[in-house]
């Protein structure tokens, strides 16, 4: 079995020892008060899941025995069969023989559950006959013969007598009186209703058993959240405790394999803690049928849903903050991606478009991309109507790139729709998917080809709890910066690097991309100051070495590169970033802080603020704005 159907199993396995409970429980409330309608109608609903299930996984036993419960209570639903003390002690029994069942998916163990299944299904099919109701037989018997004692043969009778097809009732009332007992043997397949005892069946299923009573537990635990975050950030403490440890350890000139012990088993805790945590996609994906039908029932058109990669893991808590975020990509995907039936039959394409909502794993990241065979994107009108809305100016849009046309349908108010409706047209949607990407370290990525369809691609993190970060030095204050924005680590001088208008600029792997200071970005009040002359040249024009080597961190988010300049690269490792409380969480440029192993405090940038901020102002200013 592989690791999947296992894990399958053991939800099943959970679930249907809960539902076992749960019958119990509602037994002894239904015999105390016989007219419950709310527990005939859970019993009925949980016989009949737990059915289901069982069909699902291939465990026959279990659904049958819940098959035949459900039977029973959906003619109690009708009033067809009056709960008596006799039908109560047979339910107990049967919900026992669904426990033993359900335990012994797990021990392996031979479980005879015919017997009880078979005198519920003889008590329904009475209560049917007894209502004019057509029956089924309740169970086939097969190749016992009912032996029946005849009286002994008189002298004018054979002394052997042969075995006859007849049904039971003429045989003994047409035998005479004068006759010695023999046995006449009468082949049969089906018993009537009225015969209570079936002998073929293992004396152990039809003898009345006194069973010990039995507690089931489940191997799986429910717990909630909360518990798990708690758990989460203790540990995340405990790390930074051992690499306070550590670096104590290193200053007192111990060795490094003093405590590799103690970070092996602090890093598989933190491991197997994040684990827990991972919840498939699919649990997601799976909501996505019924967006896509009614968006598609508003516009007119005729969409499928097509769900890849569903099986993949992601953060619990990712997944919860961008749920919304999908929903908002996935409508609109339909409502400005997808074209009306007449127009792709114009076209030459079926009239049934298709949305692909498809992840996978690339090394710590998640990709969910949501792909559709519509209409496309044209980014010049992108652009056009971008400049109409005040959100760029003309200039930047004759100069700017496809891609950055492209990632303007992100810009807060920015609306495509030609005219507002129930699903797009007020400007609000695409910019909630940036905000929420950002906001765990993810980014967007935006493929498409007119008259081919689109990709819309969300990076995400697959977990919160820990993050990869390159750390670095400025003005003797430790930073980080997230691995997912850091596309290289180079070495510049400054005669590398060039004026143009309020910044700088270098060449990088043969793309031009914008240099900053951070030093010169902190010392900024506000953003009036970002468009004062050589507002960020000030730290450049102090070096007066121009074969000076500068450390540069080439940093990018939404195809946007940057080159930031620090005062010296530290480390890679992995740390616990913590969100800033009040009043540092309105803090534009800096994410969240963790501490180092030296006890620092240490500050996480938010690059994708950075970037947006920087090319924002290029964008507005840059040409004359």
């Amino acid at each position: 079995m592989s690791s999947k159907e296992e894990e399958y199993k053991e939800m099943f396995l959970a679930e249907a020892l809960e539902s076992y409970e749960e019958l119990n429980k509602l037994f002894t409330q239904l015999e105390k008060d016989v007219t419950s309608n709310n527990a005939v109608d859970a019993i009925f609903r949980i016989t009949h899941t737990l059915k289901g299930n069982a069909m699902g996984m291939g465990f026959e036993a279990i659904a049958e025995l819940a098959h035949v419960m459900e039977d029973i209570f959906s003619e109690v639903k009708q009033k067809n069969i009056v709960l008596d003390g006799e039908l109560f002690g047979s339910l107990y029994k049967a919900n026992d023989k669904l426990g033993e069942l359900i335990e012994a998916l797990k021990t392996g163990e031979k479980v005879n559950y015919k017997g009880i299944r078979t005198k519920l299904s003889v008590y329904l099919n009475n209560a049917k006959k007894a209502n004019g109701l057509n029956t089924e037989p309740a169970a086939t018997i097969a190749a016992a013969p009912i032996k029946v004692e005849v009286p002994a043969v008189s002298e004018n009778i054979p002394a052997v007598v042969q075995p006859v097809a007849v049904n039971a009732e003429p045989v003994l009332n047409d035998i005479p009186a004068a006759i010695t007992i023999q046995e006449v043997i009468v082949p049969t397949t089906s018993v009537p209703s009225e015969i209570q005892a079936i002998p073929n069946l293992e004396a152990s299923e039809t003898a009345e058993e006194v069973d010990t009573p039995k507690i089931a537990f489940s191997d799986l635990v429910q717990v909630p959240v909360r518990k798990l975050d708690s758990l989460l950030n203790l540990v995340g403490e405990l790390i930074i405790e051992r690499d306070s440890l550590i670096a104590k350890s290193h200053e007192r000139g111990y060795g490094a394999n003093m405590f590799a012990r103690l970070q092996r088993i602090t890093s598989d805790l933190q491991y197997g803690v994040m684990d827990v945590r991972l919840v498939q996609i699919g649990f997601l994906f799976n909501k996505f049928h019924r967006i896509i039908r009614d968006v598609a029932n508003i516009e007119n058109k005729k969409v499928n849903l097509v769900l890849e990669g569903t099986e993949i893991e992601i953060d619990r808590n990712v997944l919860k903050i961008m749920s919304d975020s999908l929903i908002h990509v996935i409508r609109n995907s339909v409502s400005h991606g997808i074209e009306k039936p007449e127009q792709r039959l114009q076209k030459g394409k079926s009239e049934i478009g298709e949305v692909i909502l498809r992840a996978r794993n690339e090394k710590d990241t998640v990709i969910i991309e949501v792909i559709d065979d519509g209409n496309g994107i044209d980014h010049e009108i992108i652009g056009k109507k971008a400049v109409k809305k005040g959100i760029i100016t003309e200039e930047y849009y004759k100069k700017a790139t496809k891609d950055d046309l492209l990632m303007l349908i992100f810009e807060p108010g920015f609306s495509n729709a030609e005219q507002i409706t129930e699903v797009s047209g007020r400007g609000v949607g695409m910019d909630v998917v940036r905000r929420a990407t950002e906001s765990i370290g993810g980014k967007i990525e935006v493929k498409t080809t007119i008259g081919g369809g689109s990709i819309i691609a969300l990076h995400l993190p697959s977990s919160m709890a820990v993050k990869g970060a390159l750390l670095f030095e400025l003005q003797k204050q430790e930073f980080a910066v997230a691995l997912t924005y850091t596309e290289a680590v180079i070495s510049l001088t400054k005669k590398d690097i060039h004026k143009i208008s309020n910044g700088l600029m270098a060449s990088y792997l043969g793309r031009t991309i914008s240099v900053i200071f951070l030093k010169d970005l902190f010392e900024k009040d506000n953003m009036l100051d970002f468009s004062k002359e050589g507002a960020f040249q000030n730290t450049f024009d102090s070096i007066t070495d121009p074969d000076k080597k500068l450390d540069v961190l080439v940093v990018s988010y939404a195809n946007k590169y940057c080159g930031i300049v620090v005062d010296k690269l530290l480390q890679q490792k992995e740390i616990v970033e913590k969100t800033l409380s009040r009043p540092l969480d309105n803090l534009e440029m800096i994410s969240g802080a963790t501490i180092l192993g030296n006890g620092n405090v240490c500050l996480v940038l938010d690059i994708a603020n950075i970037i947006n901020t920087i090319f924002k102002e290029k964008t507005l200013h840059a040409y004359g704005a």
